[in-house]
C-alpha cells in the first residue's frame, strides 16, 4: 500500500489522534509528532485512540483501537465480516460521503500532478450505483487447509493470512452461494488442496462468474499442477449446481506471482457464458476481462460513447479492448472498429462477439497497444477516434508519444486510477484539452472508481 523502508517496530503507548482527511485507499489520516499517520477505519473529524504498529522516516502506520469522538458520517460496518479483509475499506462511511470522497480523489490527483489547465477541468459529481451492495458478479476466492479446517475467502491486504468468508456483502447472492457450495463439495470429495507452505500441488483458487443477462454461471478451478485428486469428480458435482453451465481448470505454479496461470482447459459444459450490455451480446471465456458491476457498466459505457462524438466515416481504435465491449457497442456508429488486446483468449472472444452481434466492420488484433498502433498508422489506417481503458498502471509512455504524433481528433480515456490518469494527462495535455471528467461508482464500499475523460485536440 505504501513504500516501506527503514521500518522499525515501536513500543509506543496508544496515542490520541484527530483525523483530518481520508487517504487514497480510504484510511484515516492525521499527524503525530509532525509525521503523517495512517489509521484504517478512522474517518475525518473523528478523535480516535490508535496503536502505532510501524514507524518509517516520513510516516507512521497505526491501527484503530477505539473512537472517542465519532463522525456523523459513520455507519454500521457489515456484520459477520472481518474488517481486516480488502474490498470493504469504506463500508463504515455513509454512501453519499463515499461518492464525495471519490470525486475528491480525482481532484487531489490533478492538484498533485498539475496537468495543463487542470484548475479549469470540469469534474462532475460521482454517479452513484443503483445498488451499493451485492453488485459484484465475479468472486475469486483462495482456498486453504489450516489445521484440518478448510478456509475459502480472501487474504488480508499485504499479508498471507486467509480469512474464511461465509458472508461477503458486496458479492452477488448467486456467486457467493456457489463459492460456498463448491467449498462443501471439495471437502466432501477430499479434493487435494494446494499447500502454500510446503508448495505441494492442489486446488488453490475458485473463480465464479455469473452473466447478468442470462444468469449463467462459469466456474474456474485454479490449480497448482495438473492432475489433482478428485478434481474431475468435483467438476461433475459443480455442474449440478443451479445455473452452472461450465467448469474450467486453469493451471499455475508456485513461481507465478499472479493468480492465473497460462494454461486453461475446459472440464465440463459450455465454452463460454453469454452476457448483454446495451442490447449487444458478449461471450465470455474464463480469463476474459469484464467489468465486475454489470448494471454500472452500462452507465460507464454509455458515457464513454457519448463523449466520443463519432461519425459514420470514422475509424475507431478500441485499445485495451478486452472482449470487445466498447468497440462492438460503437460499431453501428462508425465505418470500422479495430480492437487491440494482449490476452489471446480475450481477442478470440472479441472476434466471436463480432460474429455473435452480426457485425461486418469490426476486427480485433492480439498485441500491445504501444506496438500495434504505430503499425496501423504506418500501414495507412486512419486513426480518427480512440478509446482507451488501460490497467491501473495507466498508459505506456511509448503509447503516449504515439498518440501525440497521431493525434486522433476524438479521444476518450477510461481510468480506474486517478493518480496514473493525472500523470498521463500531464503529457497528453500537450496536445489535448480535457473537456470533462465523469466519475462512475463501479465498486461501492471501496475507494476505487472509474473516470471517463473527454479529450479534444487543442
Amino acid at each position: 500500500m505504501y513504500r516501506k523502508f527503514n521500518q522499525k517496530e515501536t513500543k509506543e503507548k496508544d496515542v490520541i489522534i484527530t483525523i483530518k482527511r481520508l487517504g487514497i485507499n480510504g484510511e484515516g489520516i492525521g499527524y503525530y509528532r509532525k509525521k503523517i499517520i495512517f489509521i484504517p477505519g478512522a474517518l475525518p473529524e473523528e478523535v480516535v485512540v490508535a496503536k502505532i504498529n510501524k514507524e518509517y522516516p516520513h510516516y507512521i502506520e497505526a491501527e484503530l483501537v477505539r473512537i472517542k469522538e465519532k463522525s456523523p458520517d459513520r455507519v454500521a460496518y457489515p456484520k459477520r465480516v472481518d474488517p481486516a479483509i480488502g474490498g470493504l475499506e469504506l463500508a463504515h462511511l455513509s454512501y453519499d460521503k463515499q461518492l464525495e470522497f471519490k470525486r475528491d480523489n480525482v481532484l487531489e490527483a490533478l492538484k498533485k500532478y498539475h496537468p495543463r489547465g487542470f484548475s479549469k477541468y470540469k469534474v462532475k459529481k460521482t454517479i452513484p450505483a443503483p445498488d451499493a451492495w451485492h453488485y459484484r458478479n465475479k468472486a475469486q476466492y483462495q482456498i486453504e487447509r489450516d489445521h484440518g479446517k478448510t478456509k475459502l475467502g480472501l487474504f488480508a491486504p499485504n499479508s498471507h493470512q486467509l480469512y474464511d468468508l461465509p458472508v461477503m456483502p458486496t458479492q452477488s447472492v448467486a456467486t457467493q452461494k456457489t463459492e460456498r457450495q463448491i467449498k462443501e463439495l471439495a471437502e466432501r470429495l477430499h479434493v487435494t488442496i494446494a499447500d502454500p507452505y510446503r508448495h505441494t500441488d492442489g486446488l488453490k483458487t475458485i473463480v465464479v462468474r455469473q452473466a447478468q443477462a442470462t444468469k449463467e454461471i462459469q466456474v474456474t478451478l485454479i490449480t497448482v499442477g495438473h492432475k489433482i485428486k478428485n478434481l474431475l469428480e468435483l467438476s461433475s458435482e459443480i455442474m449440478k449446481l443451479p445455473n452452472v453451465v461450465s467448469v474450467y481448470q486453469n493451471e499455475t505454479d508456485w513461481r507465478n506471482p499472479q493468480v492465473w496461470g497460462n494454461k486453461t482447459e475446459k472440464l465440463a459444459g459450455k465454452n463460454q457464458i453469454i452476457d448483454e450490455i446495451l442490447g449487444k451480446q458478449f461471450a465470455l471465456s474464463p480469463r476474459a476481462f469484464f467489468q465486475l458491476n454489470p448494471v454500472q457498466t452500462a452507465t460507464l459505457y454509455s458515457k464513454a460513447l457519448k463523449f466520443l462524438d463519432l461519425t459514420p466515416e470514422d475509424t475507431l481504435i478500441d485499445a485495451y479492448s478486452g472482449v470487445g465491449t466498447l468497440g462492438i457497442l460503437a460499431a453501428d456508429q462508425v465505418k470500422q472498429v479495430i480492437g487491440i488486446e494482449t490476452i489471446g483468449e480475450a481477442v478470440a472472444d472479441a472476434n466471436h462477439n463480432v460474429e455473435l452481434n452480426h457485425l461486418k466492420n469490426a476486427n480485433y488484433i492480439q498485441g500491445s497497444v504501444e506496438k500495434v498502433l504505430p503499425e496501423l498508422e504506418q500501414n495507412g489506417v486512419p486513426i480518427d477516434a480512440l478509446i482507451v481503458d488501460p490497467p491501473r498502471t495507466g498508459l505506456a509512455k511509448r503509447l503516449i508519444k504515439t498518440l501525440l504524433k497521431v493525434k486522433p481528433k476524438t479521444f476518450v480515456y477510461i481510468s480506474c486510477n486517478p493518480s496514473t490518469l493525472a500523470q498521463d494527462l500531464v503529457l497528453l495535455s500537450e496536445a489535448y484539452n480535457v473537456r470533462l471528467i465523469e466519475n462512475v461508482d463501479m465498486l461501492p464500499q471501496t475507494p476505487r472508481c472509474e473516470c471517463v475523460v473527454k479529450l479534444t485536440l487543442r
